[in-house]
């Protein structure tokens, strides 16, 4: 792929070649080469190999600029396991340079794929991911009011109206709640060998090309290379191609099991090096408002806890669901989205993933639990808490 000064590509080829990597440097490596700490393996790459490519890199940032695709800031988990298979810590992996040189170079390599066959006319799988639902922006809307912010309605939606609300949180406290609240008024990318461009990356043309060895959507595509270019018998079959609508949807079924059964695992790995902490009170931040209770996100390890209805004394709260709030009809307290909140940990179940919480204080004010006789219409919400367990992974999900 040849740039310009801009991050603009200008042009590219596919060749089908063999490819030498001469140091496997790790991104860690690779970072601290460029930032003035080169390892044996490193050094004698860093004139002309990092050093061009990261100037790349700053390009392809400007295009990325102009382009505006979706900017989530959401830090990625990472569990360690002791040599007996228990969690010994979570901790937050750090964003490099390094990081987002690859995936700028990884979603250039994509389009060029997609933009080849294309001209072609080479059928093949594209990465799809359509825009938000009208519903879901507006529940967006709500949680962007709940703490000050504004999402404009009556516009074509655009990236870069969702980035100008992201950029506005950047300095707030609630700002790992408005990137949670955008990711998930997304909608769930899929493939199809029909091209209805990619929201979140804000391109037109996009299909996976660069991870063959772990995903089937890739080696579909470097088979449908192989076909366009006439580079041998290996290329895709009649029959792939009369069943790409059929394995289209398989692989996107596929991939959707699989990334609920990643977030299961993560929540049970949470949930056993929660349990070992019962009692313990911890400091966090209301993540999500439901009929049944609250749910707390805490700041040391990321983990959703749900405190129940039933906790939190024996007055009747109103649900507002316009305004993702519970409102005590007693004590006037009114929980809200992106409140601080500390918490004691009650329960932890690592079969299930389940963590149960009491709620102490809310921003720095001990929660004060109104004592007197329950409100018939309460037992409505006691049910509600119990689904709520169970409910739980749903609603970190939608």
């Amino acid at each position: 792929m040849k740039l310009s000064a801009k991050g603009e590509k200008l042009s590219h080829r596919f060749v089908r070649g063999m490819m030498r990597s001469p140091a496997s440097l790790s991104y860690e490596e690779a970072q601290a080469a460029l930032d003035g700490n080169p390892s044996d393996r490193a050094a004698p790459l860093l004139g002309p190999v990092l050093k061009p490519l990261f100037a790349a890199y700053e390009a392809l940032k400007i295009a990325r600029e102009i382009r505006q695709p979706l900017e989530l800031d959401l830090p990625e988990r990472k569990i360690i396991l002791s040599d007996t298979g228990k969690v010994a810590s979570i901790n937050f992996n750090e964003r490099l340079d390094a990081h987002r040189l690859i995936e700028e170079c990884m979603v250039l390599a994509n389009v060029a794929a997609a933009e080849t066959l294309i001209a072609k006319e080479q059928p093949l799988l594209f990465r799809v991911h359509e825009e938000p639902s009208p519903e879901k922006l507006d529940a967006l809307r709500e949680t962007a009011k709940s703490v000050g912010l504004v999402l404009a309605k009556g516009q074509v939606l655009q990236t870069r109206y969702l980035n100008q609300l992201l950029q506005g949180a950047a300095d707030k406290d609630e700002a790992e709640l408005i990137n949670l609240s955008t990711l998930r008024s997304m909608t769930q990318a899929y493939y199809s060998p029909q091209n209805m461009s990619h929201f979140g990356l804000a391109l037109q043309n996009y299909a996976h090309f660069t991870s063959p060895i772990r995903r089937y959507a890739d080696l579909l595509l470097h088979r449908a290379l192989v076909s366009a270019h006439s580079w041998g018998k290996d290329g895709l079959s009649p029959q792939d191609v009369e069943m790409l609508d059929e394995t289209a949807k398989q692989i996107s079924d596929t991939e959707r099991r699989s990334m609920v059964a990643e977030r299961d695992t993560t929540d049970r790995y949470l949930a056993s090096f929660m349990a070992e902490r019962v009692g313990n009170e911890f400091s966090g931040r209301i993540s999500g408002i439901a009929r049944f209770g609250v749910f707390v996100k805490l700041d040391e390890t990321g983990a959703d806890g749900l405190v129940p209805i039933r906790s939190l004394g024996r007055e009747y709260f109103e649900h507002n669901a316009e305004t993702q709030t519970l409102r005590g009809t007693e004590s006037g307290t009114v929980i809200s989205l992106g409140q601080r909140a500390v918490v004691r940990l009650s329960e932890a179940t690592p079969v299930t993933g389940g963590i149960l919480l009491e709620l102490l204080e809310l921003e720095d004010s001990k929660l004060q639990k109104h004592k007197g006789k329950r409100r018939n219409a309460h037992s409505g919400n006691k049910r509600g808490s119990q689904r709520g367990k169970s409910r739980k992974v749903t609603r970190k999900r939608q």
